[in-house]
């Protein structure tokens, strides 16, 4: 173990790390974030960062899900010195692809009696699983087929007895330190002799993941928790061919509020695909996944990728699961989005609009609304702009720029203030409709229009400012009622109002 007991110092420009999603889904949050923390290492060492396409599963491995996932990393930013599609000195880069390299390591273990054909059928494993189980011990391959003369496992390979490979098992503890987490040690012996391969043409990941990282020469393997039994087992795949061992990080696990496994059940969203479709922004998912699990040397929490290159560091990811926050996402969403100059998060927005129907696009400088009346795209910047300011979330931006696209509906009561009568509210109503109508359209500003109500506003400046926030946007929160009015124009403000005004009537 003296070749794995190394220090992590003096390794600038010698590292790779890799990242191998499978391709039978979709990309997700998972993923993602693995991928981040082993771009964020590579990078902030002057190290190279591969993609490995881990497509051994032929029934689920689909090249679309394969897309997928490319496209999802480069959306999110992401670039890689060596990968599938554009290759490398190391390659190829997809398991399917390498058949030949794992057989002949295959070959090489069974040669030197590392590794063995095993013959035992499923029900005669069954049957010592459930001998084993009623004596109280824990199920572990016993090694029926351990001895087995050559002349016989040759005998047995000629008849094409089904069999698998299984790897010899030292007796011995294997012990590692993790760069996350503590040294651990494992008693080998108790996992039996591991099935390595089911066939010379068919590894197992175990077993192809260790020949991919050595042939990579890959100096840091960074994955999720949930790889970390499968650490040990690899480890005897190292020694058994003479290879020295890699570093090792297991990240911790992303989990639910009730602090298990996220899964769809928490309400989150686990694909990247939805995350696009619910309009979360690139630079937000990037910034909310660095800190499930890694937290920056600072107090500050707002982090692009640039940053997070010169700032990240393996020894500040934490132990323990990270819990999925997602008031923190949609708040870093809608930062992100503020950041942009209006115009361009306009173009980011409008596509979400129209695909509820809210807005259609007619021209380059013109839109439609549902009833299909015409909005110029400058109306469009203004509403938008002015949703975003008040919203959290996507859904909230577009259901509060909802009122300068359509007439509002709403309960009477929404128009009372506290304890005013029908009849009060209606009076301030007018009052507030004779002096909007006194102001000239071409200075229909929020300053003007605030002057001209001001000698109403007395005590309680509510009980004028409250009702016509509900008459213009028929919310309890929106924008304030000075910027919907400017926005929508003397016009349509005056409408609005009469509205409200005979809403009271009844």
């Amino acid at each position: 173990m003296a070749a794995y007991q190394k220090k992590l110092e003096g390794i600038n420009g010698n590292v790779r790390v890799r990242m191998a999603p499978s391709p039978t889904g979709a990309l997700h949050l998972g993923t993602a974030r693995t991928t981040l923390y082993n771009w964020l290492f590579a990078r902030s060492h002057g190290g190279v960062f591969i993609l490995r396409i881990e497509d051994t599963d032929k029934e689920r491995s689909k090249k679309e899900f394969e897309k997928n996932i490319l496209e999802g990393l480069r959306w999110l930013g992401f670039d890689w010195d060596e990968g599938p599609d554009i290759g490398g000195e190391y390659g190829p880069y997809r398991q399917s692809e390498r058949t030949e390299i794992y057989k002949k390591y295959l070959k090489q273990l069974i040669d030197e009696d590392k590794a063995y054909f095993c013959f035992c059928s499923k029900e005669v494993l069954e049957a010592q699983k459930q001998d084993m189980e009623a004596r109280g011990e824990l199920w572990r391959y016993p090694g029926t087929c351990r001895n087995l003369s050559e002349k016989e496992t040759k005998n047995n390979l000629k008849q094409k007895k089904p069999s698998v490979i299984r790897i010899r098992m030292p007796n011995k503890k294997i012990s590692f330190k993790d760069l996350i987490k503590d040294e651990s040690s494992f008693d080998a012996g108790l996992f039996g002799d591991l099935v390595i391969a089911k066939s010379l043409t068919e590894p197992l990941y175990n077993f192809a993941a260790v020949i991919d990282d050595h042939e990579m020469k890959i100096t840091h393997v960074i994955r999720g928790e949930d790889h970390y039994s499968n650490t040990p087992k690899q480890i005897v795949i190292y020694e058994a061919l003479g290879w020295e061992i890699p570093f090792f990080a297991h990240l911790p696990l992303v989990l639910g509020q009730d602090r298990s496994k996220l899964s769809k059940r928490h309400g989150a969203t686990v694909s990247i695909d939805d995350y696009r479709e619910q309009g979360y922004l690139p630079e937000a998912l990037i910034n909310f996944f660095v800190l499930l699990g890694w937290h920056p040397s600072g107090d500050g929490e707002i982090l692009s990728l640039n940053d997070l290159q010169q700032e990240f560091s393996i020894e500040r990811v934490q132990k323990t699961g990270a819990i999925y926050n997602q008031t923190k996402l949609d708040w870093l969403n809608n930062y992100y989005l503020k950041q942009k100059p209006l115009k361009q998060a306009v173009e980011f927005l409008v596509p979400f609009f129209e695909k509820r129907g809210v807005l259609t696009k007619k021209t380059k400088e013109s839109f439609v609304n549902q009833n299909k009346e015409k909005i110029g795209t400058n109306y469009v910047q203004k509403a938008i702009g002015a949703a975003m300011e008040k919203s959290r979330s996507l859904e909230e931006i577009i259901e509060m720029a909802k009122i300068f696209f359509e007439e509002p509906e709403y309960e009477t009561s929404l128009l009372i203030w506290k304890e005013m009568t029908k009849k009060e509210v209606k009076n301030n109503l007018e009052k507030t409709l004779g002096a909007i109508e006194q102001i000239d359209e071409n200075e229909f500003k929020q300053e003007i229009i605030d002057a001209a109500l001001a000698e109403f506003y007395e005590e309680d400046k509510g009980s004028v400012l409250w009702p016509l926030r509900a008459a213009l946007s028929g919310k309890k929160v929106s924008p304030g009622p000075m910027v919907i009015a400017e926005i929508l124009g003397k016009q349509k403000t005056i409408s609005r109002i009469k509205k409200a005004a005979a809403k009271l009537e009844t």
